[in-house]
């Protein structure tokens, strides 16, 4: 009972701990990449890439939300009948705090500040353009402030309709790519092999 309990624990810190890390690197790259490289980019650009970082954000809160509703037991019937996916779909039921988290709070957290960002650059970029004498920013802010929680009240609401199709989606995705680095370490291995035969 204690050892469980101890396990529980150290399961928790190392939780914490592997967030902490991710977000603090996702956090570095992104804001690297929206104070430098998209300095450089046109107006038209860097609003397509405000929409894709809004919809990012909202995506992932649907995976988030459609985890912690989703029902196990339909995934472990399909598990039996050995449909692709089913497995991994168990996992992130199993795992549904810690996926929500990742998805709703690390990734949405991230585009939301990313939004935030882009849309200062785009606000001023607009200002320029235009010539305009005051600045748009605030303007700019609200309006990706109101489609993102549009978009996520939205997404709430097809996550808990459609969370069976949801899940079993991302297991496939994540059961594949999962597939495509076991060959490419088994590759990788039977190389080495092959090396030192010779």
């Amino acid at each position: 009972m204690k050892n469980q309990k101890e396990n529980k624990d150290n399961s928790g810190i190392r939780w914490f701990v592997t967030v902490f890390i991710t977000t603090f690197i996702l956090s570095i790259t992104f804001s690297f990449i929206s104070t430098n490289a998209l300095n450089n980019l046109a107006l038209v650009p860097a609003i397509l890439i405000l929409i894709a970082v809004i919809f990012v954000g909202i995506l992932f809160d649907i995976v988030g939300v459609a985890v912690t509703v989703a029902n196990e037991e339909e995934f472990h019937a399909k598990a039996t009948k050995k449909v692709k996916g089913s497995k991994t779909s168990i996992h992130l039921i199993k795992n549904a705090s810690k996926v929500a988290n990742f998805c709703a709070d690390v990734i949405g957290d991230i585009c939301g500040v990313l939004s935030g960002s882009i849309s200062a650059l785009i606000a001023m970029k607009i200002g320029q353009t235009l010539n305009l004498s005051f600045n748009i920013q605030f303007i700019l802010s609200a309006i990706v402030a109101a489609v993102t929680v549009s978009g996520k009240a939205i997404g709430k609401d097809i996550a808990n309709k459609e969370s069976t199709p949801i899940v079993h989606t991302v297991g496939i995705v994540l059961n594949k790519f999962s597939n495509n680095k076991k060959k490419e370490e088994n590759k990788s291995k039977t190389k080495k092999t092959k090396d030192l035969v010779k």
